[in-house]
């Protein structure tokens, strides 16, 4: 694993999230003050509908910047490739595929049924 390499990748994603967040996030120079929902679907539905979808995509993103940047702190501190759940390696074939992956699938799988059944773990994914 060449780590200028990794850290070079994450720091592209990283402004990559940054520019598809801004993107969500700025103000339409066309848009409504204020939109509110009618009894009929019509433009202002739509937009409401709109504005909600947009919103969960910045917070998905969001969140998918925290994940990048705690990969690079962890490359700051020297534990990149160390589990933040149980200190083991992850594995080499996850971190090609999710560089910003800094928990192992085992913790990874704990925490997704965590949250499915209401609950939350800290760390990233």
């Amino acid at each position: 694993m060449d780590a200028d390499a990794v850290r070079d990748s994450l720091l592209e994603r990283r402004r990559g999230l940054e520019v598809e967040l801004d993107g969500l996030t700025a103000r339409p120079a066309d848009a409504a003050p204020s939109v509110s929902f009618g009894k009929r679907v019509g433009d202002g539905t739509t937009e409401a509908v709109e504005r909600i979808n947009r919103t969960a995509a910045a917070r998905s993103i969001a969140s998918s910047l925290k994940e990048v940047d705690r990969a690079l702190a962890k490359f700051e501190e020297g534990s990149y490739g160390r589990c933040d759940g149980c200190g083991d390696a992850i594995g080499s074939e996850r971190l090609e595929a999710i560089p910003w992956a800094t928990l192992c699938v085992s913790c990874a799988s704990d925490r997704s049924r965590s949250r499915e059944r209401g609950g939350s773990r800290s760390g990233g994914g």
